[in-house]
């Protein structure tokens, strides 16, 4: 349907293709660190208005048709030892390692998937002005291996919705790590960072010197 619609149009000397075209996909950046931070906007942040439920999860994953939620898809995505999908995706068996907190997890009951951005910071930082459809994108986002990530319960709630000028993973050797996961988010969905996120990010970045930020912007 879509070709014989273009094929129409190009007889008729128009180049106009249908709003539901979809872009096509932009390559990967990768930048270091301290440059990744630099290309932040600053902006005041502000949470008016928010609430968790405009952020629609676990929606069913990027394979409706597998029977799983995303919270189950990355479980069994990003799990060391695979655990056994039964009736329902219902999870048994298989073991993640928790990078926040340096611990192995041999229950999927005993992990949490963490927003590396969490829903509120995204919300202060620019996702507030979206339409509640790339709230969801967002919120589900598995096409960023740092969008979301499995760990310990008791890391993730510890974070809770602090960003790096509040909270870093209690393992310190993953701090490079985790903030070029952070940035690389932010930058992948177009976020924003307040003056204390931008000064804990550059403190961070000057410890890094190796560490690299890959990203690809959100269709």
């Amino acid at each position: 349907m879509v070709k014989a619609v273009l094929r129409g149009l190009a007889a008729a000397a128009l180049v106009v293709l249908p709003a539901f075209v979809s872009a096509p996909a932009r390559a990967a950046e990768i930048l270091p660190l301290s440059e990744a931070v630099a290309g932040l906007p600053v902006v005041a942040e502000s949470r008016d208005g928010y609430d968790r439920n405009k952020f629609r999860h676990w929606n069913t994953g990027d394979d409706p048709t597998d029977g799983c939620n995303t919270r189950a898809e990355v479980l069994i995505h990003e799990a060391v030892t695979p655990p056994t999908v039964g009736a329902g995706c219902r999870l048994t068996g298989g073991s993640w390692w928790s990078y926040y907190d340096a611990t192995i997890v041999t229950s999927a009951s005993g992990l949490d998937i963490d927003h590396m951005v969490p829903l509120a910071e995204a919300w202060d930082s620019g996702a507030s002005a979206w339409a509640p459809r790339r709230r969801e994108e967002y919120a589900n986002d598995q096409g960023s291996e740092g969008s979301l990530v499995a760990v310990t319960a008791r890391s993730n709630r510890s974070k809770a919705d602090q960003d790096p000028a509040e909270w870093l993973p209690p393992a310190a050797d993953v701090h490079c790590q985790y903030v070029a996961e952070w940035v690389g988010t932010k930058l992948r969905w177009g976020l924003a960072v307040d003056d204390a996120e931008l000064a804990a990010l550059e403190g961070t970045a000057a410890g890094c010197p190796g560490q690299t930020v890959t990203y690809e912007v959100a269709p």
